[in-house]
């Protein structure tokens, strides 16, 4: 700025106006410092300025698995409404791993990020509470903490509503004993899918065998193993509910191997409605997530937060929608 200013006989106070687009500058000389910052090829310092404004114009999200579309949806989300409003993005892959999900967010507030979105932590309650006290702002996707912050709000699905939907449909269908693949044991989603899957049961007078409900990684390795294994094990299931779309693609991989016809043999019913759902053949009946939405919100949320301040905590809660297709008609 000091070059800049030397160059067009101004003072640094007339160079940072122009900067930062304030008024109070003769047009001619607006442009001639313009003209001088493009021929020496000037570029404001962020450092420079984060330190004198205390902040870094930098967000950080943080998600389990970068590969699956669900996160990939919800990142979008996030960036382009933290992009419209002057943020970037530091988007951190946690890999389904605690021990990486918690060195990343250390490692974020490290950077001085002004705020911070965690989707579908893994982190068990009291380690989470611990290690994002310190942030000046904070988002949870699809999770909810017993004892939050008083800087943490959230934004979440409705996953009890999933479970009851989805096993609903199956019900409804003439099925009655139905499995669940509940996803990572750790995973504050599947409990709570798993809660209004039970209910529904119970509710149809409908008593589950325990080992009905297997954890599963939530990948179509994790989905093909579980079903392979369940399967196997409980040959009478004529329905299968999900932890998510991946899983369910691995259970048709699973029943073209033992030879069971979707849904003649074994109904399925997913979670999400990535784009692959409606790809696969048959195609899957899936319970519908906002998934850019829950990114866009949660952006909203950690905004208000960080300008506001506001006294009470955000508690979003979105809705899921039941899409029928051919793997459970």
């Amino acid at each position: 700025m000091s070059d800049v200013a030397r160059r067009a006989g101004v003072s640094l106070m007339t160079v940072s106006r122009v900067i930062n687009n304030k008024g109070d500058v003769n047009p001619e000389t607006r442009q001639r410092i313009l003209e001088i910052i493009s021929a020496l090829g000037y570029r404001p310092s962020g450092i420079a300025r984060s330190l004198a404004t205390k902040e870094t114009y930098t967000l950080g999200l943080v998600v389990p698995d970068v590969s699956n579309p669900f996160f990939a949806d919800v990142t979008q989300g996030v960036e382009h409404l933290a992009h419209s409003n002057g943020y970037h993005v530091f988007l951190c892959n946690a890999e389904e791993d605690p021990q990486r999900e918690s060195a990343l967010i250390q490692s974020l507030e490290e950077k001085r990020v002004d705020g911070l979105i965690l989707c579908s932590s893994r982190l068990e309650e009291e380690k989470l509470i611990g290690i994002i006290a310190n942030l000046p702002a904070v988002v949870l996707v699809n999770r909810r903490l017993q004892t939050a912050p008083e800087a943490c709000d959230t934004v979440n699905l409705d996953d009890e509503q999933c479970g009851r939907i989805a096993a609903h449909h199956l019900l409804q269908s003439g099925h009655q004993a139905i499995g669940f693949l509940a996803g990572p044991p750790i995973s504050y989603s599947g409990a709570g899918r798993r809660r209004g899957f039970l209910a529904a049961l119970q509710d149809a007078a409908i008593n589950p065998v325990d080992d009905w409900v297997r954890p599963c990684q939530p990948s179509v390795k994790g989905g093909y193993e579980a079903a392979y294994s369940l399967l196997t094990t409980h040959s009478h299931l004529t329905a299968l509910f999900c932890f998510n779309d991946l899983v369910a693609v691995g259970v048709l991989q699973a029943c073209e191997e033992l030879k069971r016809r979707v849904p003649e043999d074994l109904a399925i019913v997913g979670h999400d409605d990535i784009p692959l759902a409606a790809l696969v053949s048959p195609a899957l009946t899936t319970c519908r997530v906002p998934r850019y939405e829950l990114g866009a919100k949660a952006v909203n949320a950690l905004l208000k937060r960080m300008r506001d301040c506001p006294d009470e905590r955000s508690q979003i809660v979105l809705q899921p929608e039941l899409v029928i297709r051919e793997s459970a008609p």
